[in-house]
């Protein structure tokens, strides 16, 4: 372990080859701020990830502890991806996104007592969160995002249910439940002919729309009142989709 060049009371560290890690203390000295490279791990990226997450961090965890987000962040050279499997905002990383201990367990083995005073914070994009993530979801995203991924594209938030009397397919989750990008476009291409089918989605804002299959596709806001069907073309609707997990 060394310091971290250009940040005060940082730290780096490696462990494993191609695996890096950095921390930095909170502002208030009590906790540890820490996140990780996998063979991507960008010394420019990290520093200005830990600095906005040192000043932010009251601002990241006041609306959700579990899963935090902290809008305005300019990452060094417009670092990050930005052409998502499904979606991208086109740029890089604008979002720090915090994960409290009880999300992460990061030390639960070799160091419990220290795990509640570590909360991992990692470059993000805003498309990724709702910021309204119970404890569950929170746990999933983070197992789904692979936010030691440095170098990642979007993952946009989305959930989904569906039922195909076509191809037998058909969510197992009571409700909607999280998926990627691809599997959603999947399954609009796959109503085509499956009478009665339909696929149901929901973006970051919770607003849901649902598309069946009678003849051709028929796409309504799930959530509103006024939300009457009106037949969409395949193509429209694809990047109607996409669209809709960007915003």
């Amino acid at each position: 372990m060394g310091p971290l060049p250009g940040l005060a009371d940082g730290w780096h560290w490696t462990l494993a080859p191609g695996i890096e890690f950095a921390g930095a203390l909170s502002a208030d000295g009590r906790r540890l701020l820490q996140l990780s490279g996998r063979n991507s791990y960008d010394e420019d990226l990290v520093v200005a990830t830990l600095e906005f997450a040192r000043e932010h961090e009251e601002v990241i965890f006041a609306r959700n502890t579990h899963l935090g987000v902290g809008e305005g962040f300019k990452p060094p050279g417009g670092s990050g991806g930005g052409n998502a499997d499904g979606g991208g905002n086109g740029g890089g990383f604008d979002v720090v996104v915090g994960l409290g201990p009880e999300v992460h367990r990061f030390y639960d083995v070799q160091h419990p007592d220290l795990t509640p005073f570590v909360r991992l914070m990692f470059p993000a994009y805003a498309c990724e969160f709702s910021g309204r993530e119970t404890l569950d979801e929170a746990v999933t995203r983070y197992e789904m995002l692979r936010l030691n991924n440095l170098a990642r594209d979007p993952l946009p938030f989305l959930k989904m249910r569906y039922a195909n009397t076509r191809t037998k397919g058909w969510s197992t989750n009571p409700g909607r439940g999280f998926t990627e990008p691809r599997r959603l476009l999947e399954e609009l291409r796959w109503l085509e002919g499956g009478q009665g089918s339909f696929v149901e989605f929901e973006n970051r804002h919770g607003k849901v729309w649902r598309i069946e299959w009678h003849g051709a596709w028929l796409i309504a806001e799930w959530d509103t009142q006024d939300g009457a069907p009106r037949e969409i073309g395949l193509h429209e609707l694809l990047e109607f989709a996409e669209r809709a997990l960007r915003v």
